[in-house]
């Protein structure tokens, strides 16, 4: 099997039998011998008819006599599949996105309604083509109309420049407007509105719609970010580099497997996004310390950590998961780093670390609403219930885990989401309840101090700063309590 859209949905399937999105492209894409544009192309299908899926359904409700959830499962995943394309690729020729939606129906049992399938998707095409011709005629040239100027899409207002153009009936209601046009529940378009107003969380919607970035993490026990950004050079990748990140370099464009890169197997660099390397700097561990990362796995963090202390001194890296810490362990293998050891179980009940660390780290797990970009079907996943529940567990972790720092100690408190209950809801508590603890602002000469905000802690919004949403605090233990 080598039909590329073939392969996306039987992908596709899986995702909407329950698996998880990269565990079910990873799975397809095993068995299959694909060239790199044609894997480039399975990924970009899965991933964006994921991502837009609320945006496509709506299309199907408004082009079909049946609205999406009436169709048998494997049609609408078709339907979705042809639809994004003709949406949201602009170098698929239309001909090309329906010949081969309309085959896949064939293909997959719906023999009888490929005419129905046909027929929607040319109804889209002529929408969009209306459309066009209206939008020409009362005047080309607007501001904000080059956007997409050669793409078939647009019903956004002029006010909102980035929204995509579609042939969509929007409610007034900016909730739901939103929540349709950019794909995302109404309850998390709920939470960013309360926080930052509609025309930033337009914004902040549109970010999370692209593409993820790629940024490597240089060690610097073994090399330098300039022999790393000459090795990637030479080999045709294009990098960039991070502002107030000393060790951070973003990939430019398409790059391979990652292990295929220079310097993967020489331990030269880690991959990890910007935002989460801030994490360790902001921890600042110094050599000789004991740190703990009691939420460690799968090691992005607890690697920093080691690099920042020269690999001196003692980290444990604690987590519930033993195949995760063995993948933590590898990473450690392969960045030649000596410092680290590993502790299974439940860092709520690992009482033999109490009063013992300098540092600490609480890398909480979370709804992960700041990196949804990354995670095709998290949107789909959480729930307002999950994230109750998730905010509880990090209370838990962060009162426990608490324990573990001597007196004068630092304790770095971080979760990559966008959610007030897991971030400054879940510190407010425990400040309460621990008077002997208190928020350490950035020093104005860190690296990190360009996030901060006005209460001490850093808030990084993925619209205004190019890279993953995370929430971080650092906290110092001015006395032990009585």
């Amino acid at each position: 099997m080598t039909n590329p859209r073939q392969i996306a949905f039987i992908a596709l399937r899986d995702v909407h039998k329950g698996a998880y999105a990269d565990v079910a492209l990873d799975r397809v894409l095993q068995k299959v011998n694909l060239s790199d544009s044609d894997r480039r192309l399975v990924t970009e299908l899965v991933y964006g008819s994921v991502r837009r899926q609320r945006t496509l359904d709506t299309l199907i409700d408004q082009l079909g006599k049946k609205k999406s959830h009436q169709q048998p499962k494997d049609l609408r995943t078709i339907l979705n599949l042809g639809l994004y394309q003709l949406c949201y690729q602009e170098r698929i020729p239309a001909s090309a996105a329906v010949n081969t939606t309309v085959q896949l129906a064939k293909e997959n049992g719906f023999s009888g309604l490929t005419g129905f399938v046909n027929g929607l998707l040319r109804q889209y095409i002529r929408l969009v083509e209306k459309e066009q011709g209206s939008r020409r005629a009362g005047g080309a040239g607007e501001a904000g109309g080059d956007k997409k100027e050669n793409s078939p899409l647009s019903t956004s207002s002029p006010s909102s420049p980035l929204s995509p153009h579609l042939p969509l009936q929007l409610p007034e209601n900016p909730v739901e407007r939103l929540g349709i046009l950019h794909s995302f529940p109404d309850w998390i378009i709920q939470v960013w509105l309360d926080q930052i107003g509609f025309a930033e969380t337009e914004k902040l919607c549109e970010w999370m719609n692209q593409t993820p970035t790629i940024d490597l993490r240089i060690n610097p026990l073994c090399t330098d970010i300039e022999t790393v950004e000459a090795a990637l050079q030479s080999a045709g990748i294009l990098v960039r580099r991070i502002p107030y990140l000393p060790q951070a370099l973003r990939l430019i464009g398409s790059t391979g497997p990652i292990q295929n890169l220079p310097g993967f197997s020489e331990g030269w660099w880690s991959v990890q996004d910007s935002s989460a390397q801030l994490v360790s700097h902001l921890l600042d561990p110094q050599p000789g310390e004991l740190a703990i990362d009691v939420c460690a796995a799968p090691g992005g963090k607890t690697t920093h950590i080691a690099e920042l202390m020269g690999d001196k001194g003692k980290i444990w890296a604690c987590d519930r998961t033993p195949s995760r810490l063995r993948k933590l362990q590898q990473n450690a293998e392969r960045l030649n780093l000596q410092s680290i050891q590993v502790c299974t179980g439940d860092s709520r009940n690992l009482l033999q670390f109490y009063n013992t660390a300098d540092r600490v780290l609480v890398d909480a797990p979370c709804s992960g609403l700041g990196t949804l970009h990354r995670h095709a079907d998290a949107r789909w996943r959480q729930t307002p219930e999950s994230v109750q529940e998730l905010s509880i567990l990090q209370k838990e972790l962060i009162s426990h885990t608490s324990n573990f720092v001597k007196s004068g100690g630092v304790l770095v408190y971080a979760t990559c989401t966008l959610h007030p209950a897991e971030n400054e809801d879940a510190l407010a508590a425990f400040l309460a309840e621990n008077p002997n603890w208190q928020i350490e602002p950035p020093r104005t000469d860190s690296p990190y101090s360009a996030y901060s905000t006005p209460q001490g802690w850093l808030k990084v919004w993925p619209h205004r700063q190019n890279m993953d949403g995370f929430f971080m605090v650092r906290l110092r233990k001015t006395n032990d309590s009585a």
